[in-house]
């Protein structure tokens, strides 16, 4: 009973704290004593009137108000106002990340003030306490990043609440009878907030659009795709677009391009792929040399500038790849038909031709617009079966591709690239949806003979227009920045405890160090996490028309060429290097910089949505699997528990350390462990460890463990 009523007393103190600092920061050049204090917070009981003075007290002494006179107390200015970007907590406060001031500022729930996660904010920045966080207030919102939200229906007489993910928005939305659309008691929904009066607690929405059934395989898809502002249909009006657009190819338009229908070319692709976006040809020259094509389907010329179809690929700015599906950037009869570059049918092109002897040096180049007849349409497994056979359909230009290829790869990294190869987790699923296995597919060479050209394409592309002693013209950069230095050093310093070590002297250093130790943890219990870990110390690739090179590659000059059908930045690409190659102006760079963040962050988007998708197949996959024993390996350690990935299916879920009863566990955040305090029991990240599956929770997309 007394630790109930501790606690009770804690918590009030707590929000009478905030209450006491908004007042002095709505009041800052204002002075109070508790008395008129307690006027106009509505204090009436003399507890609660005493706790004010002890409050008050206690803030003056962490230096937060000024005693002006004896019992008179002034807000102490830290400087006012800052600007900044909401990160909210799982629990509803945030922290403020401002390029005003060094450290982030946390923010109350109750000092939020309807604010939301990545709204930018302005917030009055409290008196500095001593030996604590910076704290303040949000005091305005200045763009409200989201306004609309997935939930799920509760319905209750004429009125219902939309209940959204957590992680997203922490408040339930209320949806009056007028605006429910006849969503109904556990649907999924998508609500609209229209309104949020000052002093309510719950903003108040529309439905806009009903996704179906909770539990359902299309609603919840759906439901990940619409999280993330993500598009899960087209409007009518952009596929009645796309079938007015002709797939003839008029012999004017062939005269003006070089034909390449009479070269042996063909596509190399996944099984499942229908979007063709590139192929390649190859002929030996008189001189012995070969020249290969790197043709890329020419997007630009289907899809206009100001059209409602570029429009809406511009929105969109890239294809998004789920565990089921593919939601392309552009609709169906320009992706998987007009454009993609199926056999026997000619197809239109912007290409890089190389001329190459055979200890692959560049000797020639030529980049422009052709015609093109795929002869053939391969499968990875095809063509990885004609490498390790060396028998099969078109076997000479593929095991000399390969050659090449592999010379490629081996001087890219000589000068410095760094070698990412990771599995991909792929699912076995029935007609349904439902998952029915869980596989990892690896990178073999015919993956990586087609990724060496199209990085070729990709670079000599963006030399041919940034690589010049004048001024560059205006061009889309895939750039990648140099690692943060004290991520380097905290990896450097993790990797140790496993006998390895990182040369940090150079770019070059750290890259063949990087890779030398991406080699050497191969088969080991720790590669996982220290992939993961060397991958999370690079910095993220942005386009952007400002150039700084590619670190991850090591090259001066890198955009994005190869892939128009599924990402914009290829076509903004293809639309400079066509006005380029005509001799036109230099485009406006500030108009394309914000194309450029805008492909950015609509990138990013594609990639949680994806990892969602694969993180909901995995807790449904696992979800006939309560109480069975996996071996795994700690992949993640927090203060609240311990991340397990199952070795056999890539599946990771939480070990609570609440549920570790043996000891009280301690967080060491330094050396990625914890600890018990008596028995002195360590688990680190890269140990190998036996869970038991206990839950499997598919709206939260979590996975719960323990140690078994």
């Amino acid at each position: 009973m007394h630790k109930k009523t501790k606690k009770t007393l804690t918590l009030n103190k707590k929000t009478l704290t905030n209450k006491i600092i908004g007042l002095f920061s709505n009041n800052s050049t204002k002075t109070f004593n508790y008395k008129q204090i307690s006027k106009r917070l509505d204090i009436n009981d003399t507890a609660t009137k005493q706790l004010t003075t002890l409050i008050l007290s206690e803030l003056a002494k962490d230096e937060v108000l000024t005693e002006i006179q004896r019992g008179k107390f002034k807000i102490k200015s830290r400087g006012g106002y800052i600007t900044g970007v909401v990160d909210l907590t799982q629990r509803g406060a945030a922290y403020i990340i401002s390029d005003d001031i060094e450290e982030d500022v946390f923010v109350s729930q109750a000092n939020l003030n309807h604010a939301l996660n990545k709204d930018k904010v302005k917030i009055y920045l409290y008196a500095k306490r001593k030996d604590k966080q910076a704290e303040g207030e949000v005091v305005e919102i200045l763009e409200r990043v989201k306004t609309k939200f997935v939930g799920t229906i509760e319905r209750s007489g004429n009125f219902a609440f939309l209940v959204p993910n957590r992680r997203f928005m922490p408040y339930d939305i209320f949806i009056p009878a007028r605006s429910l659309k006849d969503a109904k008691t556990g649907q999924k929904a998508v609500a609209q907030i229209v309104e949020w009066p000052k002093r309510a607690k719950n903003p108040i929405g529309e439905i806009i659009d009903i996704l179906g059934n909770e539990g359902e395989n299309e609603t919840e898809i759906n439901a990940i795709l619409a999280e993330y502002d993500l598009p899960y249909t087209f409007p009518t009006s952009i596929d009645e677009a796309a079938k007015k657009i002709s797939n003839k190819i008029a012999n004017k338009e062939i005269a003006l391009r070089k034909d390449f229908r009479d070269i042996t070319t063909f596509t190399i692709d996944p099984d499942d792929a229908k979007d063709f976006d590139d192929a390649l040809s190859i002929k030996q020259l008189e001189n012995k040399n070969w020249q290969i094509g790197v043709h890329i389907a020419d997007v630009t010329f289907y899809v206009r500038p100001n059209t409602d179809i570029e429009k809406e690929a511009y929105s969109r700015a890239t294809s998004v790849y789920l565990v089921d599906r593919v939601v392309p950037m552009l609709p169906e009869r320009l992706s998987n038909n007009i454009c993609s570059l199926r056999p026997d049918e000619e197809k239109l092109c912007f290409s890089a031709v190389f001329e190459i002897d055979d200890n692959a040096n560049i000797k020639n180049q030529w980049i422009g617009r052709t015609v093109i007849r795929s002869n053939k349409r391969f499968t990875y497994d095809e063509v990885q079966n004609i490498i390790e056979t060396n028998e099969g359909e078109y076997n000479d230009e593929i095991q000399k591709l390969n050659s090449l290829a592999q010379q490629l790869r081996a001087n890219r990294f000589k000068d410095g690239s760094i070698d990412f190869e990771r599995s991909e987790v792929k699912f076995k699923l029935d007609e349904n949806g439902k998952p029915l296995g869980i596989y990892s597919k690896v990178s073999k060479e015919a993956n990586k003979l087609v990724e060496e050209f199209m990085l070729l394409a990709n670079k000599k592309v963006s030399e041919f227009i940034g690589k010049t002693e004048k001024k560059p013209k205006t061009f889309i950069y895939r750039i990648h920045d140099k690692p943060n230095r004290e991520k380097l050093n905290a990896f450097s310093k993790f990797i140790k405890r496993f006998g390895y070590q990182l040369k940090l002297k150079s770019k070059k250093d750290i890259a063949q160090s990087i890779n030398g130790l991406l080699a050497d943890v191969v088969g080991k219990n720790e590669q996982e996490v220290i992939e993961t870990l060397a991958i999370r110390t690079m910095a993220k690739a942005v386009y952007s028309t400002k150039n700084i090179g590619h670190y991850g590659l090591a090259f001066d000059y890198y955009s994005h060429f190869t892939s128009p059908i599924r990402r914009y930045p290829d076509m903004m690409v293809h639309r400079l290097l066509e006005r380029y190659l005509d001799n036109g102006k230099s485009a406006e760079a500030d108009k394309y910089e914000e194309m450029c963040k805008h492909s950015s962050e609509m990138e990013q988007k594609s990639v949680n949505a994806e990892r969602a998708s694969i993180k909901y197949k995995q807790v449904e996959f696992m979800s006939d699997k309560i109480d069975k024993e996996f071996d795994g390996i700690i992949s993640g350690v927090t203060q609240w528990g311990l991340f397990v990935e199952i070795i056999e299916n890539k599946c990771e879920g939480l070990v609570s350390i609440r549920d570790l009863k043996d000891d009280y566990y301690v967080f060491d955040e330094e050396n990625y462990c914890i600890i018990g305090k008596h028995n002195k029991i360590k688990y680190q990240l890269g140990d190998r460890v036996k869970i038991k599956v206990v839950n499997a929770n598919l709206q939260k997309k979590q996975l719960d463990f323990n140690l078994a």
